[in-house]
């Protein structure tokens, strides 16, 4: 492709809420042993509750290697308080203490010994005693995602938003790369980091990646600072994340003429103050992309009484000088340990991005 060739971002984010180990991990009180954690992001606590958890992340080693390891058994579990002993817990709603409350179990034993947690991590990654020097840990529900609903046409599943989304970008690009079509476009999949705490990191949205690939991109072929900024202008990037399904118990909570369904085709997200980053022209060419993948799209906006969420697209656009489009899959309980879809939509939302990517 020549140096000046434009781009086809799809724009997508890996992380999502949970609990993830602190630094000195082993504690506990009262012959129980626990696992101190930290809360990352927005999760919806109540649903960590009474779950078996799992351990799964990254171990930094001495000799400067990194290693993956992965318990998905049960291991964990974050004990809620019985209701004889909260008995306004009904009436009141329930009440977590952060600190306090949220320290999963993983034992018995009276004597808290440091270094018991990551000994036993070194253990399941096959790794000698005190190879481990640091670690990136979290927490993860283990039950299996679930076809339900009376013709099986919901999913529920853990962490949808926003590796569906993941999902589907994958899936679009390789659909793609496998026909062997002459684009007039470089299509490119874009999943960054920490977007769940707002994107400020090297791997994050608002860190140098994206915009250090498309340059290195650009000058591979030869291109000049010209080139750049040519490609660059004609850039777009559909920035892809779950979004809010109506509920149907709380429909009020919803922009009473924008009620996305499950099952209903992708979303659209608007908001004028740029919470979102979807202008006129970027509705038009993910209008033009559902068109000839030949399916239908949702727009979302939010009830005006309530603030709006934000994505990774209004900082690409931003950072970057690209025009960006933020859409998505309607799901219910976002930020939920356990979230739920419709079965239809990650197939659909895949479609429309094949159509983005090969226009």
């Amino acid at each position: 492709a020549a140096p000046h060739t434009p781009f086809r971002i799809v724009g997508a984010h890996t992380d999502s809420p949970n609990l993830r180990v602190k630094p000195r991990p082993d504690t506990g009180t009262h012959g129980w042993r626990q696992v101190a954690v930290e809360i990352y992001g927005g999760p919806l606590m109540n649903s960590w509750l009474d779950r078996d958890l799992g351990l799964a992340g990254r171990l930094s080693l001495r000799d400067g290697s990194t290693r993956l390891v992965n318990v998905d058994r049960p291991l964990l579990r974050v004990p809620q308080l019985a209701i004889h002993m909260d008995r306004n817990v009904t009436a009141d709603g329930l009440k977590l203490d952060k600190q306090r409350h949220l320290q999963p179990v993983w034992g018995l034993g009276d004597t808290v010994r440091d270094g018991d947690l990551i000994a036993f991590l070194e253990d399941e990654a096959g790794l000698a005693r005190g190879e481990v020097t640091g670690w990136d840990l979290m927490t993860h529900s283990v039950e299996p995602p679930a076809y339900l609903g009376r013709d099986r046409e919901l999913v529920a599943g853990p962490r949808m938003d926003n590796l569906l989304s993941v999902h589907a970008g994958t899936a679009a690009l390789a659909s793609v790369a496998a026909s062997g079509a002459d684009l007039p476009y470089i299509p490119v999949l874009a999943a960054f980091d920490h977007e769940e705490t707002g994107s400020q990191s090297d791997t994050g949205a608002d860190g140098p990646l994206l915009g250090g690939v498309l340059e290195r991109s650009v000058f591979a072929r030869g291109g000049s600072y010209e080139d750049r900024a040519r490609a660059f202008a004609g850039t777009v990037c559909l920035s892809s994340d779950t979004g809010h399904a109506v509920h149907p118990n709380y429909a009020e909570r919803h922009d009473p003429t924008h009620h996305p369904r499950v099952n209903g085709g992708p979303i659209l997200k608007v908001n004028v103050n740029n919470r979102y980053a979807t202008d006129g022209s970027g509705r038009a060419v993910f209008a033009a992309a559902c068109e000839k993948a030949d399916i239908p799209f949702q727009t979302f906006v939010s009830n005006n009484s309530m603030p709006c969420g934000t994505t990774i697209g209004p900082i690409t656009a931003a950072r970057h000088g690209i025009s960006t489009v933020d859409i998505g899959v309607a799901i219910l309980s976002m930020h939920s340990a356990r979230e739920l879809c419709g079965a239809d939509d990650p197939h659909l939302l895949a479609n429309a991005l094949v159509a983005f990517l090969q226009p």
